[in-house]
């Protein structure tokens, strides 16, 4: 088999924390949430790394990220662009929103080649995640079955004290292997809980901390890019109907359809660690803290780079 990949998604556009978050450095020496990211993925195997951005943040990323991680790691870009569309179709006037994190992976069709894992770059996952997910992607084809995978977290170690947040929230059965994964793009700590509303807030719906929720760390072959890109035009005629400006293409979407039809089985890979990411600009003080509580305890060093080639 050939090697797995890693893809970070870095095109998001930072709304609700205001700048190019991706590359807001967490620590003293400049490292940001991707150096961590790289890092455990390096040390768990990986070798290539797919960034996918936004043409008009090239400079900048380059400059701050990808010039730099290319001492380390082989680097490849992607392009995640409005206007990426399947003929026929044509982007609303007035919407600059992205199409969503399965038109995201889509764009990287052309740079990949076999097994592949997904990360958010915004998004700490914890060295266990990266080892589980490329030890994984490693040894199991496709057969009779889509052979995927995805890291999962307990929904307690997921949110934040500032806000709310977006969440995958799985249905795992007997086996281990996801059942559904719901997408729930509002969750929030509320009276001592986390619940989350799809309706602005008029009703919710309490969920317990310890159920399992997709941050979207996902393992794939190559066959998921040919089944987002068939089904993309289904999602538009739909989407572009009920919600021209907003509606979204959600990677999760596509997988538990193909999961509904038995034609993908999805390891629920369980990681116990917590997540750290910066939604909100007052995520980030306490995302620096607890890089600094993980240096002190020796998980990393003070440099991460220093003496590695």
């Amino acid at each position: 088999m050939k090697k797995p990949v890693l893809v970070i998604m870095a095109a998001g556009m930072g709304s609700r924390y205001g700048g190019l978050k991706q590359i807001d450095p967490v620590d003293r020496e400049g490292h940001i949430i991707m150096d961590f990211s790289i890092y455990d993925a390096k040390q768990a195997g990986f070798e290539q790394v797919v960034f996918i951005i936004k043409r008009e943040m090239e400079a900048e990323f380059k400059e701050t990220v990808g010039n730099r991680l290319s001492k380390y790691v082989e680097v490849f870009y992607a392009y995640q662009e409005l206007e990426n569309l399947p003929q026929g179709y044509d982007v609303p006037d007035g919407r600059v929103k992205p199409w969503g994190t399965a038109h995201a992976v889509l764009s990287c069709i052309d740079k990949l080649d076999g097994p592949f894992a997904v990360i958010n770059a915004d998004d700490y996952y914890g060295r266990e995640a990266f080892k589980l997910i490329y030890d994984y992607l490693s040894e199991h084809p496709d057969d009779e079955k889509y052979r995927y995978a995805m890291v999962g977290y307990q929904l307690g170690n997921t949110v934040t004290d500032n806000g709310h947040v977006a969440r995958g929230i799985c249905e795992v059965n007997e086996d281990g292997e996801l059942a559904a994964v719901h997408e729930r793009t509002r969750i929030e700590k509320r009276k001592g809980g986390i619940a989350y509303t799809e309706d602005d807030g008029a009703t919710w719906v309490d969920v317990p901390a310890e159920t399992t929720v997709s941050m979207n760390m996902w393992g794939f072959t190559y066959s998921i890019l040919k089944e987002i890109k068939e089904a993309f035009p289904a999602f538009l005629n739909e989407g572009l109907k009920s919600n021209p400006m907003k509606c979204e293409y959600f990677l999760p979407s596509v997988v538990s359809r193909l999961v509904e039809e038995d034609r993908a089985a999805v390891a629920v890979l369980k990681s116990a660690d917590k997540w750290y990411g910066v939604t909100y600009k007052e995520d980030k003080p306490v995302v620096e803290q607890a890089v600094q509580e993980m240096k002190e305890k020796g998980i990393y060093p003070v440099h991460l780079w220093e003496g590695k080639s």
